[in-house]
């Protein structure tokens, strides 16, 4: 069993990771409350267009749409992201942790998603425990794991989002000259990419110990390959949502084709990465990229989003007894 100074940071580190600086607390809060503000502007200048109360016009807009036909594709859907997401996870942690089986990362992934409603972190971090309580991997090493997924998590959002805007240059130009920023942000990743890469192979810095922290071993383990094969198993999981989401605007009444959106849902996406209750900042993204369809959007951005977040945490209830097994009746090896 692995020294516990190895797995447990100590009391001022704990503290400065669990507690974060008051304003970027309520940060996301204040994003939250901005949308839904200029949100609420929009819907209220359309509802007035036709006479009726905000209300009122959203739930037509509700009423209006088959729901039986929406859970036919957005179930299935659901469960194919779970797979995927438990597919990067279990690959992550075989190479750079211990040898785990796929059917053994899915109980664990699926129970974090019910944590992952109030944090993200916090379900990252139950799954570390997991995995130190079944293979005594040190918990700074799978803390490790869970900051290259979400390092490659990224690269991945801004990839994708920048071949978004470059499908679709113009029209971005006539949403928002914002959007055109991504690309520098992808170039400016790339280069963020770059330099991680000759750091940790000791092209940089060859001396400097910092690569040598234990909550740095995935990186220091990890090749351009490594970061290549995770970004090819997520794609998947966007292209079928291209697909879905497509099928899914059309039962909310709006005309959507499978190329405009296979240009507008990276960016949604990267846009819902924007820490903030209710996933705010893709909904707002939804209205401006269809600004006349103000209601119909602000309803599908709102369904698809959290019904994704709390569909998964249903999936996640599946498996809960398994994981309180497996999180407290293992022990470390």
């Amino acid at each position: 069993m692995s020294d516990a100074r190895e797995i447990l940071p100590t009391e001022p580190t704990r503290r400065a990771l669990t507690r974060p600086a008051g304003w970027l607390r309520l940060l996301p809060w204040l994003i939250t409350a901005a949308c839904f503000a200029y949100l609420y502007t929009r819907l209220d200048g359309a509802a007035a267009r036709e006479g009726k109360s905000v209300v009122a016009y959203l739930a037509a807009v509700f009423t209006g749409v088959p729901w039986d036909r929406w859970l036919a594709l957005m179930v299935p859907y659901s469960l194919f992201f779970f797979l995927i997401d438990s597919l990067v996870v279990w690959r992550v942690i075989n190479w750079f942790n211990a040898r785990v089986r796929y059917t053994d990362i899915l109980p664990i992934r699926g129970s974090t998603y019910i944590l992952s409603i109030l944090n993200e972190q916090v379900g990252k971090g139950a799954m570390a425990l997991y995995l130190y309580r079944r293979e005594g991997v040190p918990g700074w090493q799978l803390g490790s794991s869970m900051l290259f997924i979400m390092f490659c998590e990224f690269l991945y959002l801004s990839s994708w989002a920048t071949i978004g805007v470059a499908l679709r240059w113009e029209r971005f130009a006539t949403i928002a000259p914002v959007f055109h920023w991504i690309p520098w942000i992808t170039l400016g990743a790339a280069v963020i990419f770059a330099l991680v890469l000759l750091y940790f192979r000791g092209a940089i810095l060859p001396n400097h110990r910092l690569r040598d922290r234990p909550l740095l071993h995935a990186f220091r383990s990890a090749n351009a390959w490594n970061y290549l094969v995770i970004l090819v198993l997520r794609s998947p999981a966007l292209l079928a949502a291209v697909a879905v989401y497509t099928l899914c605007l059309r039962l909310f009444g709006v005309p959507a084709e499978f190329g405009d959106m296979l240009a507008y849902l990276p960016v949604v996406f990267f846009g819902a990465a924007t820490p903030g209750p209710m996933r705010s900042v893709a909904i707002l993204l939804w209205v401006l990229l269809f600004p006349a369809y103000e209601g119909q959007m602000t309803a599908f951005g709102f369904v698809q989003h959290n019904f994704f977040i709390f569909f998964n945490a249903a999936i996640g209830l599946l498996f809960v007894r398994r994981a309180n097994r497996e999180l407290f009746g293992a022990k470390p090896a």
